[in-house]
């Protein structure tokens, strides 16, 4: 088992490892930048090291500080979280070079399923089904043209080591493709130091499902799966588990197409393998891996009753897979919504502030991740998210009602948050009969935007 852990990130990402660790009796290291000294995150652990200024790329993406901070703390391992470094091959190889555990896969499985192309070839090898589009890179426009043969209008074009929503453009005919195809390139180039392009059929009116594992680098399970198809801007706001759309039949080809993937390419520790399923011809197809413990990771835990950080520890630690696949069931049905500091009335502006008092929901059934307190003030540095709201019903309709209840008791006072956008889709009859898609909610805030203005509570 690990010793000593150092957390390399912030929020609440940073105090949901900080808590895991301390249940399994790993001493704990937080990180920090000179805008989050006052963090909850640095308050629990049981050693905190300033690691540089407010901005990331001085701070959560600086390597060499990170490393520092673990030699001379005496940290024998790195949990990267999700975000900042948690993808990055190098920093994997930099750890292991230093000889601290990454927590997490190996720097080459990163490498292989954090590049889209080379995920969509090592599914394509271990039988999963893939989006049709093109099986690599595509050169240039010219090549590009030839492939639209085979996909049609629409057509998405994709950066190769995307993520994020970010390098993409979906064009819906031959002179918005001549268009789109170089401005992809560029934001790619500009984003990621990587314009390389790969395109996919546009799968109208897809779900967007996620199956959770868990593998050791030789034997993998999976947690069942997730529905996110609640996006805007291609960025998930609304996840629940498990999807009400499969048939049996679909779920279990689906999960075991997952856990075939994650032990074909060796995967080591918490993954998520993202899938688009077409409700009207009944099947699914892989769009990429994860290679990180992921935001909405909470609301498998609660309908499995499995602590996926715990498990991601263990692993790291030297520890083969605890769980066989008859060991994790499905109970009820679970929920989670993200509360951002954002004003969903204005095209989601953010809205950093104080909290100026908190309070927080609680009874059955849910479960509140943050790292808020009365008197914290939110840095206008980093990514908006405040909360994730977790809730747990025995059906889809009492997590509803459930959530509803504790979005109502919830009190961030001091910011406007995303809350009303909650309210108004619990409420919202496309929603509750589960008719939605991964385009359906930004068409609905076209309509209904102007309503969402959360109240500034005092």
């Amino acid at each position: 088992m690990l010793k000593k852990l150092l957390v390399a990130n912030r929020g609440e990402i940073a105090v949901r490892v900080i808590r895991a660790a301390k249940d399994l009796g790993i001493a704990t290291v937080a990180v920090y930048s000179d805008a989050d000294r006052d963090s909850l995150h640095v308050q629990i652990a049981d050693e905190a090291v300033n690691i540089g200024p407010p901005a990331a790329k001085q701070s959560y993406l600086n390597v060499a500080a990170i490393l520092k901070a673990a030699e001379e703390t005496g940290a024998d391992s790195i949990h990267p979280g999700y975000g900042f470094l948690a993808e990055n091959a190098g920093f994997a190889e930099a750890c292991a070079t230093a000889g601290i555990v990454f927590v997490g896969p190996s720097a080459e499985a990163i490498r292989m399923m954090g590049d889209k192309v080379a995920a969509r070839s090592a599914a394509h090898a271990a039988g999963v089904p893939v989006v049709p589009g093109s099986m690599g890179r595509v050169a240039d426009i010219e090549a590009a043209r030839h492939i639209l043969i085979e996909t049609g209008f629409p057509v998405m074009i994709k950066a190769a080591a995307g993520g994020g929503g970010r390098g993409i453009r979906i064009a819906n005919s031959l002179a918005e493709f001549e268009a789109a195809f170089p401005q992809a390139a560029a934001e790619a180039l500009a984003a990621f130091g990587d314009g390389g392009l790969y395109m996919e059929k546009v799968v109208s009116r897809a779900r967007h499902i996620e199956v959770q594992v868990l593998g050791d680098g030789q034997d993998a399970v999976h947690c069942f799966e997730r529905e996110c198809s609640l996006q805007r801007r291609r960025q998930k706001v609304w996840e629940e588990a498990p999807s009400r759309a499969l048939s049996d039949r679909v779920r279990d080809e689906l999960c075991q197409s997952a856990v075939r993937l994650t032990r074909a390419v060796g995967y080591s520790g918490a993954g998520t393998i993202e899938f688009l399923y077409d409700d009207a011809s009944d099947k699914f197809f892989f769009i990429e891996m994860n290679t990180r413990i992921q935001v909405e990771h909470p609301v498998t835990e609660m309908i499995t009753g499995v602590d996926l950080v715990a498990e991601g520890l263990r692993i790291a630690g030297g520890e083969p897979l605890r769980l066989k696949q008859r060991d994790i069931a499905v109970r009820g049905h679970a929920i989670e919504v993200r509360l951002n500091a954002e004003d969903p009335s204005r095209d989601f502006a953010p809205f950093p502030g104080t909290v100026s008092a908190l309070r927080v929901p609680g009874g059955p059934g849910v479960r509140f991740e943050s790292m808020l307190y009365s008197g914290y003030t939110v840095p206008p540095f980093y990514d908006s998210l405040l909360a994730k709201l977790v809730v747990h019903g025995e059906t889809r309709e009492a997590a509803i009602r459930r959530l509803v209840r504790a979005l109502k008791e919830t009190r961030i006072e001091g910011l406007r948050t995303t809350k009303p956008l909650f309210l108004a889709l619990a409420d919202d009859p496309d929603v509750l009969a589960n008719d939605v898609h991964t385009r359906w909610l930004e068409g609905w805030l076209e309509t209904h935007s102007a309503r969402l203005v959360p109240e500034l509570e005092p």
